[in-house]
């Protein structure tokens, strides 16, 4: 009787594995464009991108998206950077995007954004994501709704190219005052210890593919203070990683809060982004000495997304 229990028990799994990895092959995107239904279709834009064209990955929450305008790098220092930042990322998230990028590209230098660092989340959460990653089925099951023929069949083919490379464009104006937001401490916020775990995992990620992980807090008078600058500070020289707070720089920044944010100081706008990655492409491109690929026929496209680039945010 047990050996005829454990043989349907055996059964029944594997019947349910086969059937769960058949409806994630039906309902998984065949493309990364919305029409596909594809989940945060500007983060997964870098899917389309030609393989071993991304300088520059950049990881993190709505920080990452406001702050980072890899158009505006590329028209001023000839680089390239994508964004696969998205509202709310956990760094399990964040992991999930950096192991995709590696599979068809070679960034020199991943950033990532500091304030997932303090987004807490339970080891359930971990499982949950690993258990969506292998079955598909469960993160697009509404796609039932909207199944094309070539979900049946079809080779996954990945054509959809954001023009803004991840940056979420907004000339919202809604200022406030914030002076005083970076007010030293000696305290340091404490970073959950999963997290530190997952920060740690990617740094090592980032050397086995000949990447350099780096540390960027972008300007948020909200989410940001000396005291969580502290606990970066002693997370990357624990990792040995490099740390850059550019909310630290406000006079080569010159960040005017009543005007560069969008909501009181929660996100930058478009003005507020301008001058983030104006600052940040020259001193990614001369601290790290990054290629200038203007001029290269293979990046033709680039230029071509900065005339669209253009019209977009031509009315600021």
């Amino acid at each position: 009787m047990k050996i005829k229990y454990v043989v349907r028990s055996i059964l029944f799994v594997t019947g349910l594995m086969i059937s769960l990895s058949l409806a994630s092959w039906v309902v998984f995107p065949k493309n990364n464009s919305v029409e596909f239904g594809m989940s945060d279709v500007n983060a997964n834009g870098i899917l389309g991108e030609d393989d071993d064209t991304i300088d520059v990955l950049v990881l993190g929450d709505s920080l990452s998206y406001s702050s980072i305008s890899p158009m505006m790098m590329w028209k001023e220092e000839g680089f390239t950077a994508y964004v696969c930042g998205t509202s709310a990322q956990q760094l399990y998230e964040s992991m999930n995007f950096l192991k995709q990028a590696f599979v068809n590209q070679k960034p020199k230098i991943v950033i990532l954004e500091t304030n997932a660092i303090y987004r807490s989340f339970s080891p359930i959460k971990t499982i949950e994501n690993s258990f969506h990653r292998l079955f598909p089925v469960f993160q697009y099951h509404d796609r039932w709704k909207s199944i094309l023929p070539v979900d049946f069949g079809g080779s996954v083919e990945y054509t959809w190219r954001d023009d803004l490379k991840g940056f979420k464009y907004s000339n919202k104006i809604d200022g406030i005052n914030a002076q005083d937001y970076m007010r030293k401490s000696d305290q340091a916020a404490e970073i959950p210890e999963l997290n530190r775990q997952y920060v740690k995992e990617m740094a090592k990620l980032c050397e086995e593919n000949d990447a350099q992980m780096i540390l960027i807090s972008t300007p948020s008078s909200v989410n940001w203070n000396y005291k969580r600058h502290n606990g970066i500070r002693l997370l990357a020289e624990e990792y040995g990683l490099n740390y850059y707070d550019l909310n630290l720089l406000s006079e080569d920044i010159s960040i005017d809060w009543s005007r560069d944010t969008r909501d009181k100081g929660d996100h930058l706008n478009y003005y507020g982004a301008r001058k983030v990655s104006a600052y940040l492409g020259r001193f990614l491109k001369n601290e790290y000495a990054l290629p200038d690929h203007r001029q290269d026929k293979n990046y033709q496209s680039w230029n071509e997304a900065y005339i669209r680039y253009q019209q977009i945010t031509e009315q600021s």
